[in-house]
């Protein structure tokens, strides 16, 4: 990371940013060619080590899901807060955001309860709600993909003259 100030390492913040962004953008590679999609997900930290797990959902067939049979090297990046700002020089203008990035490998998931139990993780995360209730069925008819994090950073860009 270049702007050493503005990494975040509290790892009570970092779980804050994650547990309350909207979406994630997806990074994959295609035969060599980038393939970025955003999508809904949902987040769990392993019970053992602490390290992130995200869960992600979609149709049953399609792209994604193609390039991730033939790579699972994946990224990430997620934000929130970010809001444009204004300067007297138009080098002075920028935006103010928090942000997550990050590496890991995608797996799919065919375990009818690891399904549920990513369905329940995406829920609770895009609504801060529980409770939910899906049954065999009703994960058999979305694709869930597993990314274990194996490298998180994150930074934040405060707004010019605040605390950080």
């Amino acid at each position: 990371m270049t702007r050493r100030e503005r990494e975040i390492t509290d790892q009570n913040k970092i779980s804050e940013i994650i547990n309350t962004c909207s979406y994630l953008h997806l990074g994959l590679v295609d035969d060599g060619k980038p393939y970025v999609v955003p999508l809904n997900y949902g987040v769990l930290q392993d019970e053992t080590d602490g390290h992130y797990i995200i869960y992600l959902h979609g149709a049953n067939t399609g792209r994604k899901l193609d390039i991730i049979r033939k790579n699972a090297d994946c990224c990430f990046t997620m934000e929130r807060n970010v809001a444009p700002f204004e300067g007297k020089m138009a080098c002075q203008y920028g935006m103010t955001y928090e942000c997550i990035m990050g590496t890991g490998k995608v797996v799919l998931i065919d375990d009818p309860d690891e399904k549920i139990k990513a369905l329940n993780a995406i829920m609770k995360t895009q609504t801060g709600k529980e409770g939910f209730v899906f049954d065999e069925r009703m994960a058999s008819i979305v694709s869930i993909m597993r990314i274990d994090v194996d490298e998180l950073s994150a930074k934040h860009r405060p707004l010019p003259g605040s605390e950080g």
